[in-house]
């Protein structure tokens, strides 16, 4: 599997409980297990959920689904 198929995996992963739509970046935060600190890791890629308002917009909100939240997250921060 490739980095960012895993990283995606892994936010899906780690969003699995979480009640959707997400309407901010608070309630996103909030959905992570660790909140914040809910590290994804692939090869030499680390992805910390506290730094992903560094490729969301508000515009991207609401989140409907854990795929959509990873791919916007992986897609942006992966290059």
């Amino acid at each position: 599997m490739d980095v960012k198929a895993e990283l995606k995996r892994q936010i899906r992963e780690a969003l699995k409980g979480a009640d959707f739509p997400l309407e901010s970046p608070e309630e996103l935060l909030s959905a992570f297990p660790q909140g914040a600190d809910t590290t994804c890791e692939a090869g030499d890629v680390r992805l910390r959920a506290g730094d992903a308002g560094g490729v969301l917009q508000p515009a991207d909100f609401p989140f409907r689904s854990a795929d959509a939240v990873a791919d916007t997250i992986v897609d942006r921060a992966v290059q």
